[in-house]
């Protein structure tokens, strides 16, 4: 359900698209944004329109009405400066309340980077260490009575973890443990829905599907072990630690844990839907919780408490550009992390999967290299980008080598991942478009 192999997709539609997009302007001053554009009135914009942008504004509107996409919010950062931020559609369709520039969404396995940041950032106070032996640092975490624990686990890595080499292979098995939580619960015998040290523990029971660090397959639960691993290295929940030592230092504020069930949203946060969706009660689908029966797939149809490492954080477009440029590895901002460990996290991977691909999956990012350019300072450098998937809920997050980046996110997604893959070719489209970039930042609007 949440970035199965989306990244192969959005892979290709940056490969065909981004070579000629990503040549981009440079920024030659600009106007003070004005208010006014055209855009199409049956979705509507809230944010600042800005002189030069409106491929975006036109562009995106179009898209949720060819996909039935009730909200979504889109912002763009230039050499360090958020040079552009709007909502369009709805966060509330039932009533009828607009999605703000700055509206909190799931951001699904968007969340992978911030989790790998966690983790380098920990080995460069060193309380850990790539090359630590993973379940031995979670030794407190057993298989459940009477269950045999193959014993490749104990080979199993950090780093491996990091790149998804950690030996699951949910793609050949069709399971993923993170999205069975009920089931995982009667087999553990404790009340469902499964909580992450739960599901732990029953994988800790399951055999591998092959020895870690030999293969590359896309892990949630890869993820939610690095999360119990932060715990470990930093004697707090993940969530306190990521929220204090991480996103705060980068001036994330409003960033936090998302929550499976309607009545849990948080203040400013949109509503999730199905494509073309009136309401929030289509589909229905068998909630994981006891005694709900039918609940909307988006609101009970899986735990998304227990995804906390892999899936579980909301925010805005805004911080999520914030939280980017502060481990982008380009001079407009300063880093959060050393430049070895921003090297560290967008190396190829030695396993063979990657050893003839034009991209790979470093330490929670997609990466591509690009040819060296005269618009780069220092040669060959890469493109980064990240999406991720819920029932109702499509993001994307990129990183573009010239210092352009963007951040969108969506209150519903297609299932055959049609409109994920028309908005990024979409939005790759709509930056080549910008021929004089803005010289405002619109950060501090944004607290």
């Amino acid at each position: 359900m949440s970035c199965a192999a989306s990244f192969r997709r959005v892979a290709l539609a940056v490969a065909l698209t981004g070579a000629w997009a990503c040549s981009g302007g440079s920024p030659t001053g600009g106007s003070p944004p004005s208010q006014n554009t055209a855009v199409p009135a049956d979705v509507p914009v809230t944010g600042t329109a800005v002189p030069g942008m409106e491929a975006f504004d036109t562009g995106i509107p179009a898209l949720m009405r060819q996909y039935g996409i009730p909200g979504g919010a889109v912002a763009v950062v230039r050499d360090g400066r958020l040079v552009y931020a709007r909502g369009f559609g709805h966060a509330d369709v039932e009533a009828k309340e607009t999605v703000q520039p700055d509206a909190l969404f799931r951001i699904a396995s968007v969340s992978k980077p911030i989790t790998a940041v966690a983790v380098l950032h920990l080995v460069e106070r060193r309380q850990l260490e790539l090359t630590a032996l993973a379940f031995a640092l979670l030794s407190q975490l057993k298989p459940n009575a009477g269950g045999a624990q193959d014993a490749r686990i104990a080979q199993i890595r950090v780093l491996d973890l990091l790149e998804h080499a950690g030996g699951w292979d949910r793609d050949s098995t069709r399971y993923d443990p993170m999205f069975d939580p009920k089931n995982i619960a009667a087999a553990m015998g404790t009340t469902p829905p499964a909580d992450v040290e739960s599901i732990v523990r029953y994988m800790l029971g399951r055999p591998l599907d092959f020895d870690p660090g030999s293969r590359h397959v896309y892990s949630n639960f890869g993820y939610a072990v690095l999360g119990r691993i932060i715990e470990h290295a930093s004697a707090q929940k993940y969530a306190d630690y990521v929220a204090g030592s991480i996103l705060a230092p980068m001036g994330i504020q409003r960033m936090r844990q998302g929550r499976s069930l309607l009545a849990q949203r948080a203040p400013g946060e949109v509503k999730y839907y199905a494509p073309g969706a009136t309401t929030v009660n289509t589909p229905l689908v068998e909630s994981v919780f006891p005694g709900q029966g039918a609940v909307p797939a988006a609101y009970g149809g899986f735990y998304l408490e227990a995804m906390d490492a892999h899936g579980a954080w909301i925010a805005s477009t805004v911080d999520l550009l914030r939280f980017l440029t502060a481990v982008d590895g380009l001079p407009s901002r300063p880093d959060f992390l050393s430049v070895g460990s921003i090297v560290e996290m967008t190396r190829r991977p030695p396993v063979p999967d990657w050893q003839s691909s034009n991209y790979w999956y470093g330490m929670g990012w997609l990466v591509r290299p690009v040819p060296a350019s005269p618009t780069t300072s220092s040669g060959a450098d890469a493109n980064w980008w990240h999406d991720g998937s819920l029932p109702g809920t499509t993001t994307l997050l990129v990183r573009a080598y010239n210092g352009i980046a963007w951040a969108a996110l969506f209150n519903a997604r297609t299932d055959n991942g049609a409109f994920a893959s028309a908005l990024d070719s979409g939005l790759w489209d709509a930056v080549g478009k910008v021929t004089a970039w803005p010289a405002h930042d619109l950060f501090p609007q944004f607290p």
